[in-house]
């Protein structure tokens, strides 16, 4: 980049940081997070020259990066705080959720495609973009209400993960199935690089887990600062690592808060100091980037172009998370509280079913008009569900956290957080003069 090139960057951030903090102080006169702020912004400054500024040459690949370094850091916190034996517990739910909640949208995403003219093996495809859980979107409005360590928090988290793994395997299919129309190989080998790609970021992270970041944490005395850089040297190598072998940022980012949480316990109140650095650079520099970064790329055009279809796609999506999780009361693995919490929460999207559409529309599988519905049914979701998820859990939140896992160990409770109902953390949340709950 050009020195002007950054000047440039710089005063647009600067605006959007203005309007994103002045409509998070009127927001938050109504309890909800600041941090939805920044994706209204996002969304307002498309009808600006800022879409141009943020989406093309150098400074859109700057703007960009920087929305995913925001990934990784909001999601670390949130991984930071995740209680892995509580996890491990309810893993068997979370399988069952992941499972039906993905299924029914696919089910109905295939109807769609099938509905409006589109042959099988589009359908099936068009099922498949149905069922990618963008957590992302929400895991920092659940950790504005400090439900991440709860029964809802743990299935949002856990389902989103195991959903990436999903994800992993649909753009695989897609890109086989595109390197087969255009006369390629089997794609075998395709299938085969995601199969060793996962084994071999499992088995790095089982090492880094039981010995690398352990042994490394004793190599420089215990502070704030080194902590921090040790934070940074685990994050960016899961992180890069999940990415190369097409796990996604995500995976990457979750498993190395939950890695590093040992770590951070252990160093008692220097832990407790660095949790609070980390919680400051996500929510005040980070965290806004990457909202704004996806309220920038919601594209609701589809919804006036073609609106029934954008609907249809929306609707299976939407109904069929919501039915999925309220799947799970019958079975007496959820009431209903957590049911509506869960279903609003699984419904963000915005990720893997944009790339697998531009995929597919570049190879000339798909056709515009569907690529243009299927952004349009996953832009609204992305608008909708942030705000929505906020309202209910500013209603719920109190029963929602009596539903909480036991907390963990009170050796080293969180004694400077300002917010005596939150759950203690072996890491602190962000010092905010109220809770939005």
């Amino acid at each position: 980049m050009t020195e002007s090139e950054i000047g440039r960057l710089l005063i647009d951030l600067a605006l959007l940081f203005t309007a994103a903090y002045l409509l998070g102080a009127a927001l938050r006169r109504v309890r909800i997070p600041v941090i939805v702020g920044a994706l209204f912004v996002g969304m307002a400054a498309r009808f600006t020259y800022l879409l141009d500024d943020l989406s093309e040459g150098a400074t859109g690949s700057v703007f960009t990066f920087l929305a995913q370094i925001g990934v990784l850091f909001l999601l670390f916190y949130i991984g930071l705080q995740i209680d892995l034996g509580e996890m491990r517990r309810a893993g068997r739910d979370i399988v069952i959720l992941t499972v039906i909640s993905t299924m029914i949208p696919f089910l109905l995403g295939v109807a769609v495609g099938l509905a409006f003219a589109y042959g099988l093996t589009v359908a099936f495809v068009v099922g498949l973009t149905r069922m990618p859980t963008a957590e992302a979107v929400v895991v920092p409005i659940l950790d504005e209400f400090g439900l991440v360590d709860t029964r809802v928090g743990h299935f949002i988290v856990g389902a989103g993960v195991l959903d990436d793994v999903i994800e992993l395997f649909m753009v695989a299919f897609v890109s086989v199935w595109i390197g087969v129309r255009e006369g390629g190989e089997s794609g075998g080998g395709e299938m085969v690089a995601v199969l060793i790609g996962a084994v071999v970021f499992v088995a790095v992270t089982w090492v880094a887990h039981r010995w690398l970041v352990p042994a490394l944490a004793r190599l420089l005395p215990a502070d704030p600062q080194n902590l921090t850089f040790l934070v940074v040297v685990t994050l960016f190598t899961l992180g890069g690592l999940s990415e190369a072998v097409n796990l996604g940022l995500v995976v990457g980012a979750i498993v190395a808060g939950v890695i590093m949480r040992p770590v951070f316990t252990s160093e008692r109140d220097v832990g407790v100091d660095t949790g609070r650095e980390i919680a400051a650079v996500s929510y005040g520099l980070f965290g806004p980037i990457f909202f704004l970064w996806i309220g920038l790329n919601i594209d609701l055009a589809g919804l006036i172009e073609v609106p029934a279809l954008a609907l249809a796609l929306f609707g299976a999506a939407f109904a069929g998370k919501l039915a999925g999780t309220w799947l799970m009361v019958p079975l007496h693995l959820m009431d209903e509280v957590e049911a509506w919490a869960v279903g609003i929460g699984v419904n963000a999207r915005l990720t893997t079913e944009i790339i697998v559409a531009q995929l597919l529309l570049t190879a000339g599988l798909i056709d515009e008009r569907l690529f243009t519905a299927l952004v349009a049914a996953s832009s609204l979701s992305t608008l909708l569900v942030p705000p929505l998820l906020a309202v209910m859990l500013r209603h719920w939140g109190d029963e929602i956290r009596a539903r909480a896992a036991p907390a963990v160990s009170s050796e080293r409770p969180d004694e400077t957080s300002p917010r005596p109902d939150r759950r203690q953390t072996p890491t602190p949340r962000p010092p905010t003069p109220e809770d939005p709950s």
